[in-house]
């Protein structure tokens, strides 16, 4: 009986190392040889499945470079273009990384100014609504407002300052939003704390009217006609929006009615 399951178990063994030998001859007769491109002919490949956004295949030709060939005439642009190839696929965190690689290693190349802007695209990339967490929305303001400081003759630098105030004007609708949600709670006192924070961080923005008319509009609900008054007549002008002015008197004409009934 035992050399019977000795028999057994060294039958099992047997099949296992024949079905193990079959994979590793069927996986090596799946590969193909590997080519012994030079480290330009790479770098051509790579550029044309970039051109044709075959990216992940461009990534393959790039890191090899990087790889083998940093050192060479090749080193910058194939780390340049490795990264262009995670970003121009939306892989920004990849990206991010590489031309980071790049600012960092390769310190003196035409492309770092790129890199950086790239950098500062694809944070923004990143930032989501305004109600989700805001911190890549922070990076990426940091970010744009380095690049700003560091090469202000910049050919993005336009578009860097309009991107700097669609940023901001997110985070202000975030505190905004917070605000008119107190204002639904009847929790007026904290509706003019959120609106006061936004303006403290966002005055420049352009919601800083609908913060100006939601404390009026705070005060009023409250029935502190006074308080409404003074601060119309402290800030009033500082309302650029018509219609918003408007709304802020109209506040403060139905506490006053209210007040007299």
């Amino acid at each position: 009986m035992e050399f019977v399951k000795r028999m057994t178990k060294n039958r099992i063994i047997y099949i296992l190392l024949i079905l193990i030998s079959i994979g590793i001859m069927v996986s090596c007769a799946g590969k193909k040889p590997v080519e012994k491109l030079s480290l330009e002919e790479r770098y051509k490949r790579g550029q044309e499945f970039l051109e044709n956004k075959k990216y992940y295949n461009a990534q393959q030709e790039f890191q090899i470079i990087v790889l083998s060939g940093s050192h060479t005439e090749w080193g910058d642009d194939a780390q340049y273009y490795l990264a262009e190839s995670y970003f121009k696929n939306k892989e920004y965190i990849l990206a991010i990384a590489e031309y980071e690689r790049l600012t960092r290693k390769m310190k003196y190349s035409s492309y770092v100014e790129k890199c950086r802007w790239r950098i500062c695209q694809a944070y923004v990339a990143e930032s989501p609504n305004y109600y989700h967490d805001q911190s890549n929305t922070d990076k990426a303001l940091q970010k744009l407002q380095e690049f700003i400081e560091e090469y202000p003759d910049s050919e993005y630098r336009s578009e860097a300052n309009n991107t700097v105030k669609e940023l901001r004007n997110k985070l202000a609708e975030k505190i905004l939003e917070s605000a008119l949600l107190y204002i639904k709670l009847h929790a007026y006192d904290s509706a003019i704390v959120a609106y006061e924070d936004l303006l403290r961080q966002y005055y420049d923005t352009d919601l800083a009217d609908d913060a100006h008319a939601g404390i009026i509009q705070s005060y009023s609900l409250m029935k502190k006609v006074d308080e409404a008054k003074d601060y119309y007549q402290s800030n009033g002008d500082k309302i650029l929006s018509a219609d918003l002015k408007e709304k802020s008197l109209d506040y403060i004409s139905a506490a006053e009615s209210d007040d007299k009934k």
